[in-house]
């Protein structure tokens, strides 16, 4: 994997870099640590304070409920009040006396505190008149659900728990006490009612920033301040309760005998953890975007001025290419940039000096070998276009084909395929197939004229097959091959022609014969009169392809010639493969 370089990045690209990492990282950065840092302050805050309210939620309704049990107790130890209950009464007029005596004035038992409200008695003595606050234990009483619910505890302690209604709805808190511990002749309970305004203030007036759900001993919610539940219809377990994957739930759990097993159960949903923070991050956003305006707006006139400094003088130097030096006006700047308008100022009045002075002299001289060369090579391109001789040609093919000599009319539109692209050449480029058939079709020629004495193969890439070369660039070596390699043979002689592509940009020609092959002296002859650009003498046809393709190709070609005498020559030219080309 190539690595980029620091010095490959260009200059606006550099400035670009330098503002990510030098002004808009860090202000992102430090945004978003202060605005995380913030909510975790906030949110710990805020979690300390929900703390502190749900704490005070427990501790105002655990005093009340002291409250009450507190009443319960004292009522517990009132021998008067027992002996009140448990009396037989002959007739109305005892019971409504011991009444007076005993009942009418029990508030005077609570403290004055707002958290109670009535204070009911429950008995089993058949001689009491249940009125007034007082109510018969009997097994309607016995079927309630507070009944059942304290019938356990209550005999040693104050119980908490809830009424309901006939219709299974919950009615008011109770604090319930049996009051048979002494002698006891008939069951007596004490029921203290807590008030209802009480509950709703202990809960509701509060800073909780959630909901606050009181749990029983059984799970289930006895009050709560969501208005989404149906807890008052209906007993809830509180475990049924839908809560949002990332709310905070706090628990407190009562440990006093009366409370047992209760717990007070917070629900804080998130958002309201951080609701201060979201309404504070347009105050962020608006000090981040002012933090942004000016250093973008700094840096993007400087970048804007070195890039437009920057632009005129690569504009100018593209036109250097076209041998348009013109210099580059304008104020004349101290900074780099100015000091490199100076530098190409003063190298293209130079170039221009230089140009005036040698660089035009030797292109015209250039110009004069071009036209020089280009004259030779059309003189060796016969001009005459002989349709005669073709028609004249397709003529016999034409009677050989009706007098069954297929042999003949093959051979005869092989010979006119081959002076029709020797004679008339319509074009310098061709595809190295168009190549491959002409040079088939001169061996073809060679091979009816030898007869068997000649065998030739031909093996070609694929990948080459549309590549373009010069027109009969490989054609003089074959007639060579066999005219001077295969025809001089007294037995039979191969000719072998490979076209394969080296390297996937490089096309290589090999012929190879078994032929005489060549003397030394010779083989050095025509290797020195290859570097002759006078196209003239022997051995011209190689001269010619050799001196076509250094106009073409220059340096980038290879011609390679091996000979021994009675073994063979072996020619390998090399050239760059071209894919498409103008075709004149």
């Amino acid at each position: 994997m190539k690595r980029i370089h620091f010095n490959d990045v260009r200059l606006r690209n550099k400035l670009l870099l330098i503002y990510m990492f030098s002004v808009f990282l860090p202000i992102i950065l430090t945004n978003i640590i202060f605005y995380l840092v913030t909510s975790e302050n906030v949110r710990e805050q805020k979690l300390k304070d929900n703390e502190l309210a749900l704490q005070q939620v427990v501790n105002n309704f655990r005093q009340g409920v002291e409250d009450a049990a507190g009443v319960a107790a004292v009522l517990y130890s009132d021998a008067l009040l027992y002996e009140f209950l448990d009396k037989e009464y002959e007739n109305p007029v005892d019971f409504i006396h011991g009444y007076n005596n005993n009942f009418r004035d029990i508030n005077r038992y609570t403290p004055g505190s707002s958290s109670i409200t009535l204070i009911h008695l429950y008995t089993e003595n058949p001689t009491v008149i249940t009125a007034g606050g007082i109510f018969p234990i009997n097994d309607q009483t016995k079927e309630e659900q507070w009944y059942k619910d304290t019938e356990n505890a209550r005999q040693e302690y104050p119980i908490l728990t809830r009424k309901k209604t006939e219709n299974g709805r919950l009615d008011e808190f109770v604090v319930v006490r049996d009051l048979g511990s002494h002698n006891r002749k008939y069951e007596k309970i004490v029921m203290v009612h807590l008030s209802k305004r009480f509950v709703i203030q202990s809960f509701d007036s509060v800073t909780f920033e959630g909901d606050i759900y009181l749990v029983n001993a059984d799970g289930e919610i006895q009050y709560s301040t969501a208005t989404n539940q149906n807890w008052i219809q209906e007993a809830v377990p509180f475990r049924s309760i839908e809560i949002e994957d990332e709310a905070i739930v706090m628990n407190e759990e009562y440990q006093h005998r009366f409370l047992e097993g209760w717990q007070v159960i917070g629900v804080i949903p998130k958002a309201n953890l951080t609701t201060e923070v979201r309404n504070s991050i347009y105050s962020i956003f608006y000090l981040a975007l002012f933090n942004f305006v000016i250093p973008s707006l700094f840096i993007t006139y400087i970048a804007g001025n070195i890039h437009f400094r920057m632009k005129s003088i690569v504009s100018h130097m593209r036109k250097v290419k076209d041998e348009q030096f013109e210099v580059i006006k304008g104020k004349k700047y101290k900074d780099e940039i100015g000091l490199l308008t100076a530098e190409y100022n003063r190298m293209t009045r130079k170039i221009k000096q230089l140009i005036n002075d040698v660089y035009k002299v030797r292109i015209q001289k250039q110009d004069l070998e071009l036209e020089k060369k280009d004259a030779q090579l059309k003189a060796l391109q016969s001009q005459i276009n002989p349709h005669f001789l073709f028609n004249v040609l397709e003529t016999i093919r034409m009677r050989s084909v009706l007098k069954d000599e297929w042999e003949t009319a093959e051979i005869i539109r092989y010979l006119a395929q081959l002076l029709r692209t020797s004679i008339s050449w319509e074009k310098d480029w061709v595809t190295v197939g168009e190549e491959v058939r002409l040079i088939q079709a001169f061996l073809e020629i060679q091979k009816y004229r030898f007869d068997d004495k000649m065998k030739y193969t031909i093996e070609m890439d694929e990948a080459v097959k549309s590549a373009y070369i010069p027109n009969m660039t490989f054609i003089p070596f074959v007639e060579n091959a066999s005219i001077h390699g295969i025809e001089p043979l007294k037995g039979k002689g191969n000719i072998k022609i490979t076209i394969s592509c080296l390297d996937n940009d490089r096309l290589s020609y090999v012929i190879k014969d078994d032929g005489v092959g060549m003397e030394q002296s010779k083989y050095e002859e025509i290797m020195s009169t290859l570097a002759d650009e006078e196209i003239s003498g022997e051995n011209i046809g190689i001269r010619n392809v050799s001196q076509r393709l250094k106009m073409y190709y220059g340096t980038e070609y290879e011609l390679n010639i091996t000979t021994e005498k009675n073994i063979g020559t072996t020619v390998q030219i090399i050239l760059p493969i071209i894919q498409r080309v103008t075709l004149d």
